[in-house]
């Protein structure tokens, strides 16, 4: 499963995913945050599911239709839940993820919107 993570994301999330042996890539390490529109076209173009506490990319995506591959929010966590929510998250809903669900986590709650079928 490949993963691009927020900037807003904890650094330690990549570790955590890294070491678990999740194809990951931390927007953070990029010389230049290249902008929302861009990180989710990138996420798209390169198939990784996108990992952020930031709710607009699930508004460009549900609103103005943006592609995506998937997009895992996390919600209301501190820094060292948030590795802990998505090595629990991914491996349970990955595949739903892969399919192109937009997954909302919290620590005791986790929300899905299927991907959209045409």
């Amino acid at each position: 499963m490949k993963l691009l993570l927020d900037s807003c994301t904890w650094y330690g999330v990549r570790n955590a995913l890294v070491a678990a042996g999740y194809d990951t890539v931390w927007v953070g390490e990029w010389e230049s945050d290249p902008g929302d529109d861009e990180i989710l076209a990138i996420a798209y173009r390169e198939n990784r599911i996108l990992i952020t506490l930031d709710k607009d990319f699930g508004e460009m995506a549900i609103v103005r239709g943006s592609p995506h591959a998937g997009i895992l929010r996390l919600v209301n966590l501190i820094t060292t839940q948030q590795s802990q929510v998505c090595l629990q998250v991914l491996p349970q809903y990955g595949e739903e993820l892969c399919a192109g669900a937009i997954v909302t986590a919290e620590l005791s709650r986790v929300r899905i919107r299927p991907a959209d079928r045409d």
